[in-house]
């Protein structure tokens, strides 16, 4: 899936939150659905006082961070996602809570990934009570109007794919997107996300945040940007910075790094209708 939005170093959210893409379309609610969604509440909901949309919630390709989900953390995140709240903004407040998810499940097509395993999405059905106060934003989805938005979850191993470094515990010297050379040739860099641990929500948003500007690795906790020596700038143009200075730096940096524990990673993608 392509994801044009990202954001990283969150201040909300629990340690470990992932933000990941998701396409948004209305469906029609079946007497099946009906006992489906009738699972979460107190008293029987009928055809009418519902609305009903599905949403492509993340896959197993590779996408713009060169990151991707393994098939087992999908199948993790397919029983983690039923029964998560929908809200707005990702405000955590039980005042804006505007849908819930009653049903996962995983799809497969017959084309491949990048890494040559099937391509699969984890769709998700979600349901929304008919109000006047909720009135407005059914016809906005109904319309497309809605069409960003973001789910969170939590995993607890990100795996170089050039060394086998879970950078989730500590970071490697690897940065993905980024060449490097192995037995067999030359090869880019991919982070695999695996070991779900648990599925937050998915939040409607009305503008997504922006990927911050440069490289960077937000896996621990902390957010570490590629060396700019890396990344083909100068990190000191005239020169006054000592090579001891330099060593001292990045004996910092690599203790900051391995200091932190647990996976975070933000990302937030387009929605759109089909």
């Amino acid at each position: 899936m392509a994801e044009k939005n990202d954001k990283r170093g969150s201040q909300d959210g629990p340690a470990g939150l992932i933000h990941k893409a998701a396409s948004l379309g209305a469906q029609e609610v079946t007497e099946a659905e009906l006992r489906e969604i009738n699972k979460y509440t107190l008293e029987p909901l009928k055809a009418e006082d519902v609305f009903t949309f599905k949403a492509v919630l993340c896959d197993n390709e590779t996408d713009r961070d060169f990151e991707r989900f393994s098939l087992k953390a999908l199948q993790d995140l397919t029983k983690l996602f039923k029964g998560r709240t929908v809200i707005s903004d990702h405000a955590w407040k039980s005042g804006n809570q505007v849908a819930r998810i009653y049903s996962t499940e995983l799809v497969q097509s017959e084309k491949a990934t990048a890494s040559g395993e099937l391509y699969t999405q984890l769709v998700a059905r979600c349901y929304m009570v008919r109000t006047e106060s909720n009135a407005d934003l059914i016809t906005e989805i109904k319309a497309g109007i809605k069409k960003e938005g973001s789910i969170g979850c939590a995993v607890s191993s990100c795996i170089c794919s050039i060394c086998g470094t879970d950078n989730a515990k500590s970071y490697c010297r690897h940065w993905p997107g980024k060449s490097y050379d192995k037995e067999g040739g030359p090869a880019v860099c991919t982070f695999t996300l695996a070991g779900a641990r648990d599925a937050y929500e998915f939040s409607l948003v009305a503008v997504p945040a922006q990927k911050a500007a440069g490289v960077s690795k937000s896996y621990t906790g902390e957010t570490v940007y590629e060396p700019q020596e890396a990344a083909g700038a100068p990190k000191d143009p005239e020169g006054t910075e000592t090579h001891n200075d330099r060593e001292k730096a990045a004996t910092l940096a690599l203790r900051a790094r391995l200091a932190a524990s647990c996976a975070k990673l933000n990302k937030s993608k387009n929605i759109k209708e089909d």
